[in-house]
This record gives structure tokens, C-alpha cells and sequence, in this order.
């Protein structure tokens, strides 16, 4: 069978990730001739990407979404070209794949007889999401589409797209495509089927709702949107997305690192730390020696040379080799140092540096310092400490705070062991940080961007960091204490940070360079294609996870009910979430249609003040 493949790809940065080459290389096995449609600018490198995998590549401004894409691509093929294949394919960017060989889908489809296929259907839904009204039919969905000649050799394919209106939004895409290419040709005659049928499984859709069963039954892609679709929503779904990732991991031959490249660069950090479960618990147990030596080193700043005992007795839990780097304030505070015992821990060589100027206090040290030491390539791994003492808070919340910090990075010695196996065998993972403090009356529950959301855009901005920032909290190393790869956090290191950009002490204050780098650690990883992952022993995760209950019980308690998806709903949210704001304009429009006119006037104005 003769095919032409018609692509759709947008990405709003214009960046071919190696996921798409990948899919497209395997596509190429079983499809004669293949249109690139971008409806991004595509830059030279990205150009050449697309080139590679197609025979023709056509450019087009981002208006009518996928719909509009395909409408023109076939206009741009002509009706006598695509008159010399057997079958076209109208396929998307909007999954990863092929986890399984292609060929099985092709050798299974090619002895269908139907006249239209795709890979997976959706079920009926009443009413209709996108209008309230009325049902949203079984569809097959757009994501790939197989249309064979006697339909696009017809009259009815050629109207069906001369008639298609301008379309203005996702939810138009889908009322007006999607859901309605199916019941369309099936009313005028011609007969379908699909690979992936939702009649197989316990959801009207398999590859959202049930990815893991769908890849255990060899369905060979899995749809992006899990990824970064609406927390609440994944939530209220059980979908669990981590669990899906670990199969194709460890059951299949398809590299991972291809999943790990698009999403880390295109999703928030706190939501994809949402759906995916990016934290780890570390026992105190003993595990096997590493199976090679890792180059490890500690740079801490010591402000105040009193907490020298106590970050000498975690320092003792690295159970290996490890350079010791210390900044300090002040000669004084440096020979105290130099002449602490730190001979009982495996630090093999201990130097101590005074900071040039007493400004952005560990943040300065850490970028201007020990720029030079992360930039050298001498060591794998980072553990970045200091001596926290929070004298704006109470002693209690302090001590707490401490605590929270070093107990995280340096519990034990079986701990630490974990900790960098972990980091061995996931070559994706760059940070790992505690978990956000939230007892101790630390108000960063929902507000802890405080007011140095716009000093962190314009770092973002002036470091080309790409990743879309969070809402309503920033995906943070709230206490700027940490494990890292060198590699993740380069691009910090490089820039010529100096000291003169940092607040004079004490002047630090939120809305400070030291503040928004705090808030930015984790997107610079991200956006260097490292994943964060939270990290915790058994004890703080114990402790968090009960104040956490409790006041999330104590919230709900004072809402009608416990859906914390329906009252985030029901109060409007500020989430941004695509799934979250369907359902909050269909919400309005059902119960406030004279509202409609004047709140989009306000959601505009809104979207220009979030990144």
C-alpha cells in the first residue's frame, strides 16, 4: 500500500525535539512520502531536524490549530499528487511513539476492511463538554488519522475541507473536527475502525485514562497532554502517569530520554512534579557500594561560624570521598574555619574562601565564589548547604526550618548512599531538593512567589530559560539548600553575575536577585533538560504529610464538599490549566451567559500578567 503522511507540528519556541525525528524515522518505514506542516517558525538547526524526516516541509502561520494545518497541507499537495497513494495519514505532534514497531499497526490495519482508521477512538460523552449540550459522538481521534483513496478521491473529503470554518480555539478544533470526521463519512456511507477501541477497556478514553493498560495490550503511543494537563484533574482521574513511564521504562525498548527531552522543556515543573510523583523517600538502611568511585564535593557557606558542629555531624553522613568547599563573611570567621576538625568525615581536602563583598548572602557565594568550581567538570555531584538560622522568624520555626533542610540532604549515611545511587541510575534527574516548608508559619501554601515573580521572569528572560513558569507557587529550593549535577545549573554559573547586582545586607528582602534565583533553580534544570525531583527521609515526610492533611482538612471543611477539583471550580481558580478553564467558561456560560462579554475582557488582561 502506497501512503502519504501529512504532519502537524507546533511548538511555540519552534524547537524539533528528538522525539518527533524518532517518530518520524519509524513512520518513514511505512510511508512513501511525508509533509512536514510547522506551524512554527522553524530556525536553521530545527529546519534541517525536519528535512531529515520528510521530503517537504511547509511553513505556515499558527491559525486554525491542526484543522487549519491539514486544510492547507492538502491543499498544498493538490488533488492529482495525492491521487498516486493507496492511503493518507493526518497525524499530529501531540504523542510519543512508536513504543511498539509501527509494523504491527500497519500489518494489522492493512487486513481491515473499512475505508477510514485511526489508532484510537473516543467514547460518547452526554452532554457534550464543549457545549453543554447535546453528545460528543464515539470519534476516531485526530491525533492519526488513515484515510484510504475512495474517500479522499471523492467529492464529500473535498467539500468536507472547503467547507471547514476558520477555527479559533482548541475547543473549536474538536467540535468542529474531531468529533465530527467520524459521524461525517460514516453518515455518507463509508465504514471505519480502530486499533485502540475504547470498548476494550473501562474508560471512553484508554489512552488518557488507562496508558498502562493501552501499552500492555501493544498500543504503540502515548499521548503528551498527561503530562502537563490540570494536577486537580489527574488527580480526581487516578490517573497514575508515573506508573505508565516505569512500564515503558522496563518493558519496552523506547528511549525514555526522548519523553524526559519534550516534557521537561514544555511543562510547568510543579505540575509535571504533580502528575508524575517526582518525590523520593530514602530510608536510613544500608545499600550495596557503588559500583564505581563518584566525584563528590560540598560547598558550604558558613556565615556563622557557631553551626560548625552541627554541619560537621551531617557532613559525617557522605559515605565516601568528598571535597569540602567553605565561603565565609570575613578573615575572622576563616581561620576559625581552618582550624575546625574535620578529619573523622571523609572530606579529603577542605579549602575555605572569604566572599569579596557580604551581599545576596549564600546566593552570591554559591554564583560568584564558586562559579569557577562548578564550571571546572571535577565532579559529578553537588550537595549545596549553609548555615541557615532564619533570625526573622522564631527560634522554634528556625530550628524547624534547619532541620527540614539538612535532614533532607543528610539524614544518614544509608541516606546519602541512596540518595546518589538514585543519581547514578536516572541520568535525568539534576536537582534534589527538600520539600516546600509549610509548618513553622511560613505562609508559602499558594503564595510563595510573594513579590519576586517579576524579578524571576526577567533573570528567565535575560538566561533564555524557556520553561513556563508555575501557578500559584514556583517550584522551588525554598532554602536554598540542595543536591545537584554541575551540568543542570551550568548556564547560572556562567553568566557574569557580580557582586553589585546583589542587595548590600541586610537589605534582603523579597523581590531580591538572591529571592528570585532561589525560585529559579529548578526552572534553569528543567529548561537543561534535568528533571527535579523532592526529596525526603521517612521522618519529614512523616511530619509534612500530617500538618499537610491537616490544614488541607481544615481548608475543605469550610467548602461545601471535599472535591477540591469542583471548589477550585466553583471559587474560579487562577489555574491556567487548560482542562481547569473549559470547564470554568462552561461553568459561566451555562450559569452567567451576560457575564461572557465582560470576563473575557478581564481573562485577556489576565494572560498578558502570567508568563
Amino acid at each position: 500500500m502506497k501512503r502519504i503522511g501529512l504532519y502537524l507540528f507546533y511548538d511555540k519556541d519552534g524547537v524539533v525535539d528528538d522525539y518527533v525525528i524518532y517518530k518520524l524515522r519509524q513512520l518513514r518505514q511505512h510511508v512513501d512520502y511525508i509533509l512536514f506542516i510547522s506551524n512554527s517558525s522553524l530556525n536553521g538547526g530545527n529546519l534541517q531536524k525536519a528535512e531529515s524526516v520528510s521530503d517537504e516541509i511547509l511553513c505556515r502561520e499558527n491559525v486554525g490549530f491542526d484543522v487549519w494545518g491539514y486544510k492547507e497541507g492538502l491543499a498544498h499537495i493538490g488533488k492529482h499528487k495525492l491521487a498516486l497513494f493507496d492511503e493518507l495519514i493526518l497525524l499530529n505532534y501531540t504523542f510519543f511513539g512508536p513504543i511498539y514497531p509501527f509494523s504491527e499497526l500497519f500489518k494489522t490495519m492493512e487486513s481491515s476492511e473499512c475505508d477510514f482508521w485511526g489508532i484510537s477512538d473516543h467514547g460518547t460523552i452526554a452532554p457534550n463538554p464543549f457545549t453543554g449540550k447535546g453528545v460528543l459522538p464515539v470519534h476516531i481521534q485526530s491525533h492519526f488519522i488513515a484515510v484510504r483513496s475512495r474517500i479522499f478521491k471523492s467529492d464529500s473529503f473535498k467539500q468536507y475541507w472547503e467547507t471547514m470554518p476558520q477555527i479559533k480555539s482548541y475547543d473549536e478544533s474538536v467540535e468542529k473536527h474531531e468529533s465530527r470526521f467520524t459521524e461525517h463519512f460514516h453518515k455518507l456511507g463509508f465504514k471505519s475502525c480502530v486499533y485502540c477501541s475504547h470498548k476494550d477497556y473501562s474508560s471512553n478514553y484508554p489512552l488518557f485514562y488507562d496508558s498502562k493498560e493501552a501499552l500492555s495490550k501493544r498500543i504503540p503511543i502515548l499521548k503528551r497532554r498527561p503530562f502537563f494537563h490540570e494536577p486537580l484533574f489527574i488527580d480526581k482521574q487516578a490517573v497514575d502517569l508515573k506508573e505508565t513511564l516505569e512500564f515503558i521504562k522496563t518493558q519496552t525498548s523506547y528511549p525514555v530520554e526522548l519523553i524526559w527531552q519534550n516534557v521537561l522543556r514544555t511543562t510547568r515543573p510543579k505540575d509535571l512534579y504533580s502528575n508524575l510523583d517526582l518525590v523520593k523517600v530514602f530510608s536510613s538502611e544500608q545499600v550495596p557500594p557503588l559500583p564505581k568511585k563518584v566525584r563528590i564535593a560540598v560547598l558550604a557557606h558558613v556565615f556563622y561560624p557557631d553551626m560548625l558542629t552541627e554541619i560537621h555531624n551531617y557532613l559525617q553522613n557522605i559515605p565516601c570521598d568528598f571535597d569540602l568547599i567553605i565561603t565565609t563573611g570575613s578573615q575572622e570567621s576563616a581561620k576559625e574555619i581552618e582550624v575546625f576538625p574535620f578529619e573523622d568525615t571523609f572530606a579529603k581536602h577542605v579549602k575555605v574562601y572569604v566572599v569579596e563583598q557580604n551581599r545576596g548572602r549564600d546566593m552570591a557565594a554559591l554564583f560568584i565564589t564558586c562559579r569557577d568550581i562548578n564550571l571546572i567538570g571535577e565532579y559529578d555531584y553537588i550537595c549545596r548547604i549553609h548555615s541557615k538560622k532564619s533570625p526573622q522568624v522564631t527560634n522554634n520555626a528556625s530550628q524547624l526550618f534547619k532541620k527540614h533542610m539538612f535532614e533532607s540532604l543528610l539524614s544518614s549515611k544509608g541516606y546519602v548512599q541512596q540518595l546518589i545511587a538514585f543519581f547514578e541510575d536516572h541520568p535525568e534527574v539534576g536537582m534534589m531538593i527538600p520539600s516546600m516548608i509549610h509548618s513553622g508559619g511560613f505562609p508559602t501554601l499558594g503564595h510563595s512567589w510573594f513579590t519576586n515573580k517579576e524579578r524571576t521572569v526577567e533573570i528567565a528572560e535575560k538566561l533564555d530559560i524557556k520553561v513556563p513558569f508555575d501557578y500559584p507557587v514556583p517550584h522551588a529550593a525554598f532554602g536554598t539548600m540542595f543536591w545537584y549535577r554541575p551540568e543542570a545549573l551550568k548556564r547560572l554559573f556562567e553568566y557574569p553575575w557580580q557582586w553589585d547586582d546583589f542587595d548590600e545586607e541586610p537589605n534582603h528582602q523579597d523581590g531580591s536577585l538572591a529571592h528570585a534565583l532561589e525560585r529559579l533553580l529548578v526552572y534553569m534544570s528543567h529548561d537543561s533538560g534535568y528533571v527535579a525531583y523532592v526529596i525526603a527521609p521517612t521522618n519529614i515526610i512523616a511530619s509534612n504529610y500530617a500538618r499537610l492533611e491537616y490544614k488541607a482538612n481544615r481548608i475543605m471543611a469550610l467548602h461545601s464538599s471535599g472535591d477540591v477539583f469542583a471548589q477550585v471550580l466553583e471559587s474560579i481558580g487562577m489555574n491556567e490549566g487548560r482542562i481547569l478553564l473549559k470547564y470554568v467558561k462552561l461553568s459561566i456560560k451555562k450559569r452567567f451567559p451576560r457575564l461572557v462579554p465582560y470576563l473575557k475582557i478581564l481573562y485577556t488582561a489576565k494572560r498578558k500578567f502570567f508568563r
